[in-house]
């Protein structure tokens, strides 16, 4: 009995231990966060809207930590527990706002030709992500990324595919920078060729990565664009988990991650016995879980936004900790051929969207 007790004593310690070992790194992530949210917050004051949303800051704020100072072991098992596990909670926690029934009122032609628009587009622009001499993770990212919806896509892809830092924060970077050109030109375009509310929208939500970047950039064109865009891009979400599926099959082909010397935020190792949970991450599960139970009206209305904004939190968080697991210099390296390979897939998700929209007659 004395040894079993001293046997829980000392798991209870080892476990407390542990908890307090992540709450250096965790601090330093929240730190991140907040001052992203502060500059969100000041930009709004300034200039009435914000450029630069906190995702993306708290990414920029924790690179530009790790360039001035390299946090020490101390600070290390709390970073990587924020950009692994936080993340994931929060991919769960985005299937709250995905409905089936919201979905299938759309109609079975859009769904099937959403689905087969993020299919190309992710070919294409793998394609060419592999053209430019992009590694392989890289080029999924920026492919999931720009087919699907975004930071969300990279940083859910990011896990399945074993994918480092580097490769997150530099496909977040550029598709960050490229997502606002997108929503400030995107209406003038729509504006310029005469297209209707419902087809704008369409259009919008077929190539413009987060949610409110599409309300934005529907808003000038009226309500019906805003709803039909709304509508798109919440299936083109829901094609995250089939994605995730899919590359969790592939993945163990990719060959092995070189992670840089002094690098502690990295993926799942990909050379591993393929069982249900490795086939099927736990979080996309969740992710898929949550959609049903929304759909069945098991996730209460008043509940619906809190749990969207606490994904949001969490994902924000998880940036800082990407963030602060940059070597600048690798992002910087691969800068040019990311821009070009970003660029170029977005025209080709654009080219592909506007061929969706005359196959279906939407004008």
């Amino acid at each position: 009995m004395a040894s079993l007790a001293h046997h829980h004593t000392s798991s209870s310690a080892q476990g407390s231990g542990k908890r307090a070992g992540l709450l250096p790194g965790i601090g330093l992530c929240l730190a991140v966060t907040a001052s992203a949210y502060a500059l969100e917050a000041g930009e709004r004051a300034l200039a009435g809207k914000a450029w630069l949303e906190a995702l993306v800051l708290a990414i920029l704020i924790g690179t530009a930590v790790r360039s001035l100072w390299t946090p020490g072991d101390r600070w290390h098992d709390g970073i990587a527990f924020s950009a692994k596990y936080l993340l994931e909670v929060a991919v769960v926690l985005l299937g709250a706002s995905v409905s089936a029934a919201t979905i299938l009122s759309a109609g079975a032609g859009l769904l099937a030709g959403i689905a087969g628009v993020v299919a190309c587009a992710i070919l294409l622009s793998f394609g060419i992500g592999r053209l430019l001499g992009l590694p392989t993770r890289m080029a999924l990212l920026v492919a999931c990324g720009n087919s699907i919806c975004g930071n969300s896509a990279i940083a859910a892809v990011a896990p399945v595919i074993g994918a480092d830092s580097d490769d997150v924060a530099a496909s977040i970077a550029f598709t960050a920078v490229l997502g606002v050109v997108v929503v400030l030109g995107l209406p003038l375009l729509g504006v310029a060729v005469g297209m209707s509310g419902l087809a704008f929208g369409a259009l919008a939500g077929l190539t413009v990565y987060a949610v409110p970047q599409v309300i934005a950039a529907a808003s000038p064109l009226g309500a019906a664009a805003v709803q039909m865009g709304t509508l798109v891009k919440l299936v083109r979400v829901l094609m995250l988990g089939p994605v995730c599926l899919v590359l969790s099959l592939v993945a163990p082909r990719l060959g092995p991650q070189h992670v840089p010397a002094g690098e502690f935020v990295t993926g799942e190792p990909v050379h591993k016995r393929l069982d249900f949970a490795h086939l099927v991450p736990w979080f996309i599960i969740g992710f898929l879980a949550l959609v049903g139970c929304r759909s069945l009206g098991l996730v209460p209305t008043a509940a619906i936004a809190p749990l969207g904004r606490i994904a949001t939190l969490l994902t924000v968080v998880s940036m800082a900790a990407l963030g602060l697991g940059v070597d600048v210099r690798t992002v910087a390296k691969a800068g040019g051929r990311v821009t070009a390979a970003v660029v170029l897939s977005l025209l080709g998700l654009g080219a592909i969207s506007f061929t969706l929209l005359a196959v279906l007659h939407i004008a």
